[in-house]
């Protein structure tokens, strides 16, 4: 695949996500920025309306034989303060997120006893 093509499938993973969330948090399109393909850093950059909602930092792959490992690396790496997941797609199949599991636990626990 040529190295264009290859932008290409990671640039509009990166738009489906960008645009879920603005659909799902309901934030301005300003609010979410899908960083240009081989720059540094998060692939989504938001603003602080955005991280108040969701407080993850995004790697996007868009790849047939991604190595789920170094896609959360690179995550982890660039998250910064924020929770790292890697959102993982191949062709013809769903994306799905990587987080790892202390996390992923915790958010299906209730906050307080309040919330039981």
């Amino acid at each position: 695949m040529k190295t264009s093509s290859a932008k290409a499938k990671g640039r509009n993973l990166q738009k489906r996500v960008r645009e879920v969330l603005i659909e799902e948090l309901d934030i301005h399109p300003e609010d979410i920025e899908s960083r240009s393909m081989g720059a540094g850093g998060e692939d989504l950059i938001m603003a602080r309306a955005a991280r108040e909602k969701f407080p993850y930092s995004i790697e996007c792959k868009n790849q047939e034989k991604v190595n789920v490992w170094s896609a959360y690396e690179q995550a982890k790496e660039n998250s910064g303060k924020y929770e790292p997941i890697a959102v993982i797609k191949k062709n013809n199949q769903k994306p799905l997120v990587v987080i790892d599991l202390e996390t992923f636990v915790k958010l299906h626990l209730p906050k307080t006893v309040e919330d039981l």
